[in-house]
C-alpha cells in the first residue's frame, strides 16, 4: 500500500493572496430561449434576443434586441444562461455581471436593460432574485458597461447561477429605423483565490 506525501511546499488554496473582480468571460453563444433554454437564439424576435454572427475578422458577434421601433412600453426581449461558480470563487465574496452594450439608434421614449439572478440548489429549485441592482438606462448611443451586483451571501464555489438578461424599449417613433441594443459582451466578476 503506497502513501501520498504532501510537499513541504504544498500551498493550500485558502493560503492564496485573494485576487477581486478576475473577469470570467461568457461566450455569447451560452446564451439561449430564456423560456425554452433547450433552444439556440437566432434571429431577434417575439420576446427573444439575437445572435448576430457578425463578419468574421471584421465585426464580432453580438446578441440584439432587433427593431423595436415603434415598440410599445415594456417590450421586453431576453436570453439567457447558466454559469457555474468556479472552484477559485471565495465563498460569499463579490460577484458583479458585467454587460457591455449600446443603442444602434436611441428610443425616443426608453431603453432600459435588466438582470435577473437566481441560483439554483441540486433539485433544481430557485429562490430570490439575487440581482441587487435595479433595471438600468442604456438609451445611449455610445457603448459602455453596466454592471449589476449579485448579492453573494451563501453562495459557494460550484453553485450553479441561473441568469436572464432583458432589454426593454419604448419606442413611440414611425419613421426611425434600427432602434436596437446590441451587447457585445457579457462577464462576471468574481473574487478568487488561484
Amino acid at each position: 500500500m503506497s502513501s501520498f506525501l504532501i510537499p513541504d511546499n504544498f500551498v493550500k488554496r485558502g493560503d492564496l493572496k485573494q485576487e477581486d473582480a478576475k473577469i470570467y468571460n461568457v461566450p455569447l453563444t451560452s446564451l439561449r430561449v430564456h423560456d425554452a433554454l433547450q433552444t439556440a437564439l437566432g434571429t431577434a424576435g417575439n420576446d427573444d434576443l439575437g445572435l448576430s454572427s457578425g463578419t468574421f475578422g471584421t465585426y464580432g458577434p453580438t446578441l440584439t434586441s432587433g427593431d423595436l421601433g415603434e415598440a410599445s412600453l415594456d417590450t421586453a426581449r431576453y436570453g439567457r444562461f447558466q454559469f457555474a461558480l468556479p472552484v477559485e470563487y471565495v465563498d460569499g465574496q463579490t460577484i458583479t455581471l458585467r454587460v457591455r452594450g449600446g443603442m444602434i439608434v436611441i428610443a425616443d421614449v426608453t431603453g432600459s436593460l435588466d438582470a435577473s439572478v437566481y441560483k439554483a440548489d441540486e433539485d433544481s429549485n430557485e429562490g430570490d432574485d439575487l440581482c441587487a441592482t435595479t433595471v438600468q438606462d442604456v438609451n445611449e448611443a455610445a457603448y459602455a458597461n453596466f454592471d449589476f451586483t449579485v448579492t453573494p451571501t451563501g453562495l459557494i464555489a460550484g453553485d450553479m447561477l441561473d441568469i436572464r438578461l432583458a432589454v426593454i424599449v419604448d419606442d413611440d417613433s414611425t419613421a426611425t429605423a434600427n432602434v436596437q441594443f446590441d451587447i457585445t459582451q457579457v462577464q462576471l466578476l468574481l473574487d478568487v483565490r488561484g
